[in-house]
């Protein structure tokens, strides 16, 4: 897999996430950087990445999430900011983000709630009717404090109308960091999995109106506040039992090792390190780069040497492949075909490093 590096831009203060949607309606995926130091929300614009604001004034920016409704209209844009990592000061603001008409000025924002540690925002079509509710997980309970943030965790869910928050449960307890949006059961209606000091859950919207939790894994087996998942991703491989699903997961919470869940004949997750020497992981997809029908791993981390590392499973064992090193503290990364090309793009931002930097797939 070959790669061709450009660097976007090198003064996104505290760059934190980056997330590939469709800002001005004209069918290419843009590109909306999130930095946490800095009060404005920016996005970069497909194919020339010009640079425009997309909010102003929201200090201390943690997530945000778009919701595409297709070529020629503009998107819905979830906003969550005045977060800070003790939750006693931490307002955990979320707005909606409406376009006045021009998508490059500065768009329209909302306010809808405060959450304290609002921290994690994605959109999610749980009845399967495509119209989708706004998911707000945050960071750990109101009253706890570090490092064990000890107390229940509130997730809650929004309908885009009245914006009234509703409680999916509050199960989940220590800190909750990682949030993954899939169609778990392959009914068309979307499942969140949640990555938390207790481990993976599965998150199912019933018919009846009501959230079943499952448990799907423990994550790291070491004591708290060590213990847990802190990223979630879903990937397929292939084999001699055909398309097979798999987890991958950083562990714990900020932590140093990538890690591997198989299930084999509906028997319980098997967990499987393959990498522990990342440094303050923070950010893991998958997607199929090299067009072989199997998925690969991209894993962020922000410690030094900083880097961003792909693993291929090669039918035998993950071999890891480095995709840059030394140059961007991975804070978040999206992976999507920017070019259109047919082959998924990786692009990441540096959160001690300031950079969005765009690593574009040119094949093998």
């Amino acid at each position: 897999m070959n790669f061709e590096k450009h660097v976007l831009a090198d003064d996104l203060a505290g760059g934190y996430q980056v997330i590939a949607c469709d800002v001005n309606g004209d069918g290419k995926l843009d590109l909306i950087a999130l930095a946490s130091d800095m009060p404005d929300l920016v996005w970069f614009e497909n194919p020339t990445w010009e640079r425009h604001v997309l909010a102003k004034n929201m200090p201390h920016l943690i997530n945000a999430a778009c919701w595409s409704h297709g070529t020629g209209k503009p998107p819905t844009i979830a906003v969550a900011y005045h977060f800070s990592m003790q939750p006693q000061k931490s307002l955990g603001s979320v707005s909606i983000l409406t376009s006045g008409g021009d998508p490059r000025q500065p768009w329209n924002a909302k306010p809808i709630d405060q959450l304290s540690t609002s921290h994690r925002l994605r959109w999610a079509d749980i009845e399967g009717n495509g119209n989708k509710v706004l998911i707000n997980v945050p960071l750990a309970n109101a009253q706890s404090h570090g490092p064990d943030y000890r107390g229940h965790v509130p997730l809650v869910y929004y309908r885009p109308g009245d914006w009234k928050r509703q409680l999916i449960g509050d199960a989940e307890q220590g800190v909750v960091h990682g949030v993954f949006v899939n169609d778990w059961d392959h009914t068309g209606r979307e499942d969140v999995l949640i990555g938390s000091f207790l481990g993976i859950h599965l998150y199912r919207y019933e018919k009846n109106g009501t959230w079943s939790r499952t448990e799907i894994a423990k994550g790291s087996p070491d004591a708290w506040p060590k213990s847990g998942t802190s990223d979630v991703t879903v990937g397929y491989l292939t084999g001699k039992r055909g398309k097979e699903r798999f987890l991958g997961a950083i562990e714990p919470w900020h932590g140093h090792e990538v890690v591997v869940y198989r299930q084999h004949g509906g028997a319980a997750w098997q967990r499987e390190v393959i990498d522990d020497t990342i440094l303050d992981g923070h950010t893991i997809e998958t997607a199929d780069l090299d067009g072989d029908g199997q998925d690969e791993i991209v894993v962020g981390f922000r410690g030094k040497p900083y880097g961003v590392y792909i693993y291929r499973w090669d039918g035998t064992k993950w071999e890891r492949q480095i995709l840059d090193q030394g140059n961007i503290s991975a804070a978040g990364c999206a992976v999507a075909d920017l070019y259109g090309s047919g082959r998924p793009d990786i692009v990441c931002i540096g959160q001690a490093t300031h950079n969005l930097v765009l690593f574009r797939n040119t094949g093998k």
